[in-house]
């Protein structure tokens, strides 16, 4: 078939039988992509066998929550970030902290505080790096935003989450930040590890068959949000992780990287009541005001709650 029948039949399937009132935007969506879907196995010729093992596939992804999983690995979601920064470029906005990809890891409802606030439960401690990370947050005329809210949370020692590791405890490793009256935040943690898709995932399945890697670096999320400006979502990258800029994900971007500061000052160890050496990460956060000549930063999509 020519790509002129397939449009035609696959309008017939999804606008002509519609028989009561459609959602234009659901129906304009599913009417494309069943079309290039149609277009992709003429093409390819692709076979009955192969298109149920597909179904089948996405059925297993969907079942054990690796969809999120895999649209990061697939540059779906580093794709719609690349539409955004040009949507912020065309409406004349330059100079912010980079945006780069949630991930599909968040929780809402970590416990919240002003100005500082320890993100680990200490049982790692001993194992791990301590890291103090601060900075502040600034409108994009240059000036601090108090009030502004820096949500944080990231994996542990063996690269899990709180939450969906139910080993760990509530809320480990993830907290609220609301900016002091100089738009200041900072927090105490541990150094987070890089880690890789599930070993025997489906994401990983479909990766291997891809020739790639599944393994991404050392990392820090952050949304980042202040009434009347932009909602970041960003995260930054652990300087001299073996996957910096190989990050399956695709997510590693430049201004993402800070310097890691390795502190073994006695005084300044002592004045902190550690005992022993630390990291510190400097990084400021930097919003564009809210503008109607791009689209919208809040995303609606499913999202786990604790």
């Amino acid at each position: 078939m020519n790509h002129a029948d397939i449009e035609r039949l696959a309008h017939s399937w999804v606008v002509d039988a519609a028989d009561r009132p459609a959602d234009p935007r659901v129906q304009q969506v599913v009417l494309r992509l069943v079309g290039d879907l149609c277009k992709a196995i003429e093409d390819l010729d692709v076979t009955p066998t192969e298109f149920w093992h597909g179904v089948s596939y996405l059925a297993a992804a969907g079942a054990t929550g690796e969809l999120g999983l895999l649209a990061a690995g697939l540059g779906l979601e580093r794709f719609l970030d690349v539409r955004a920064d040009e949507a912020e470029q065309n409406a004349g906005l330059a100079g912010g902290t980079p945006r780069t990809i949630e991930g599909p890891l968040y929780v809402a409802g970590a416990p919240e505080s002003v100005g500082f606030a320890r993100l680990d439960d200490g049982t790692e401690t001993e194992r791990g790096d301590v890291l103090f990370m601060q900075g502040t947050v600034f409108d994009q005329d240059g000036r601090p935003l108090p009030g502004a809210k820096v949500e944080v949370w990231h994996a542990n020692l063996l690269g899990n989450y709180s939450f969906f590791d139910r080993t760990q405890s509530d809320f480990n490793l993830r907290r609220t930040i609301v900016t002091d009256e100089n738009g200041r935040y900072r927090f105490r943690s541990i150094i987070p590890v890089g880690y890789g898709c599930p070993p025997d995932g489906t994401t990983q399945q479909l990766l291997d068959l891809l020739g790639r890697h599944g393994r991404r670096p050392a990392h820090i999320h952050f949304f980042v949000s202040h009434p009347g400006r932009r909602k970041l979502t960003t995260q930054i990258n652990i300087d001299g992780d073996d996957y910096l800029w190989d990050d399956f994900a695709f997510a590693s971007r430049a201004g993402l990287v800070p310097p890691v500061q390795r502190i073994d000052d006695p005084a300044r160890i002592d004045a902190l009541r550690l005992d022993k050496p630390y990291a510190s990460i400097d990084f400021d956060f930097h919003l564009y005001r809210d503008t109607d000549a791009a689209p919208a930063t809040l995303v609606d999509r499913p999202r786990a709650a604790a």
